[in-house]
C-alpha cells in the first residue's frame, strides 16, 4: 500500500516513519508532477496551514489534490491539515480545500506555550494519547460530520465520508492506532 504525504512544509517525516513502521510505502508530494503517481491515501500533516495553502497553489497542486479528495481518496489530516480541509476558519476569510463542512478555530489553545498532552477517548479506538501543539479545534460541524473526540468540550477529531481530521498530532505519540485505522480505511476504499 502506498500513502502520499504532503511534504511542502510541516511535520510530514514523523507520519512517514509511522507508516513505514506499519508496512506502508510513502510518496512525498512536493510538486505537481508528484501527483501523477498512484497512491491509496493522503496525509495532510501539521505545520502552518497558511504557508501550506499558499505553496499548494503556487506549485500547481491545489486543484488536483482537491479533486482527489472530492473523488473519495482517503485523507488523514492533522492540525494544519484539518484547517486545509475546513469550509470555514473563524475570523479568517482565507479558506483552502473546503471539502469538510466544519468551522475551525485556528490556534484555539493559544501559542506554543498553550501546547499540551492528554489521554482521551476516541470513538472506535478507546483511550489514546493526544498531543496538541498550537492546535485548532472545530467550533461547528455539519450534521453529516461524525464527532470522534472532544476534549474539554471542544471537538478535536471528526470524520466525514473519506476524510478524518484531527486537531492533535498522532504521529508524535507512541500509539500507532490512528495510523493503523487509516491504513485499514485505505485498504477498504
Amino acid at each position: 500500500m502506498k500513502i502520499a504525504v504532503l511534504a511542502v512544509q510541516g511535520a510530514f517525516i514523523e507520519h512517514e516513519q509511522k507508516l513505514k513502521k506499519l508496512g506502508a510505502s510513502c510518496v512525498e508530494l512536493r510538486k505537481a508532477e508528484d501527483l501523477k503517481q498512484s497512491y491509496d491515501g493522503l496525509i495532510l500533516p501539521g505545520g502552518e496551514s497558511t504557508v501550506q495553502g499558499k505553496l499548494l497553489r503556487e506549485l500547481g497542486m491545489f486543484n488536483t489534490l482537491r479533486d482527489q479528495i472530492l473523488s473519495g481518496l482517503p485523507v488523514l489530516a492533522t492540525c494544519a491539515g484539518m484547517i486545509l480541509l475546513a469550509d470555514h476558519i473563524e475570523g479568517d476569510p482565507t479558506v483552502h480545500f473546503q471539502t469538510m463542512p466544519v468551522t475551525v478555530r485556528r490556534n484555539a489553545y493559544g501559542r506554543q506555550l498553550g501546547s499540551f498532552h492528554t489521554v482521551h477517548d476516541l470513538k472506535g479506538l478507546g483511550e489514546i494519547p493526544m498531543t496538541f501543539i498550537r492546535a485548532p479545534y472545530i467550533s461547528q460541524a455539519a450534521d453529516d460530520v461524525e464527532v470522534l473526540a472532544a476534549v474539554d468540550g471542544h471537538i478535536v477529531a471528526v470524520r466525514c465520508k473519506n476524510q478524518t481530521a484531527l486537531a492533535f498530532h498522532p504521529e508524535l505519540d507512541e500509539s500507532d492506532a490512528l495510523h493503523q485505522q487509516f491504513l485499514a480505511q485505505c485498504k477498504n476504499a
